[in-house]
């Protein structure tokens, strides 16, 4: 008599795993077609699907068969692996004060006297983005910027200015913000100290 043994996670397949959770998939699915500007229609096509099912896919509302999944992976020139990426341990997790990496922005492309100090690091493993950005008195971003997305940031310390589309706000420590990231914006620095904003934005740009 033959005893089959109950699987275990490891005898799963990748596809097994991306297709145990469609919420995730459907998160890490919507966040590769739009870094790549791509719309439902043109994925869709891609991949020989209705854009209706696409649509429930990425809500997390249904699950792709393994032969969609291989084609929307290769169409957004992706991997399976990437879909079901996920960490066991605190690695990667925790970023201490002091430890983290502070990037000066090219003043030519993206504004002048401004640092970004990164709380998490960029990865694709990862649906959001988030800096602090500094800017020094005077500073401003290169804009107007536009692209797909949506970003929300948090005014820690000093005086700003931020501009999205054709509406110009004065922001101030403890003010906070969200926009669609297809509106036009850019910030400066008006007061007389060193400005801070705790920034969050998805999918990820920079």
């Amino acid at each position: 008599m033959n005893i089959v043994k109950p699987s275990s996670p490891s005898d799963h397949s990748p596809e097994d795993k991306a297709l145990a959770n469609p919420a995730r998939l459907g998160a890490r699915l919507k966040l590769a077609r739009q870094t790549r500007g791509l719309t439902l229609k043109a994925l869709a096509l891609a991949a020989d699907c209705s854009e209706s099912l696409l649509s429930k896919i990425e809500n997390g509302k249904a699950s792709p068969s393994l032969p969609m999944l291989h084609r929307l992976v290769q169409a957004l020139d992706s991997n399976i692996g990437w879909m079901f990426e996920e960490t066991d341990t605190d690695e990667g997790m925790i970023f201490r004060a002091g430890t983290r990496p502070l990037i000066s922005l090219d003043p030519l492309r993206r504004g002048e006297g401004i640092s970004l100090e990164r709380i998490i690091p960029y990865s694709q493993g990862h649906l959001l983005q988030c800096n602090i950005h500094h800017i020094d008195v005077g500073g401003e971003s290169a804009g107007p910027i536009h692209h797909l997305g949506e970003e929300v940031g948090y005014v820690l310390v000093g005086d700003i200015e931020l501009m999205i589309a054709d509406k110009t706000f004065r922001l101030s420590a403890g003010d906070s913000f969200v926009f669609n990231s297809e509106l036009g914006h850019w910030y400066r620095n008006v007061g007389d100290q060193r400005a801070s904003i705790f920034w969050v934005n998805t999918p990820p740009t920079f």
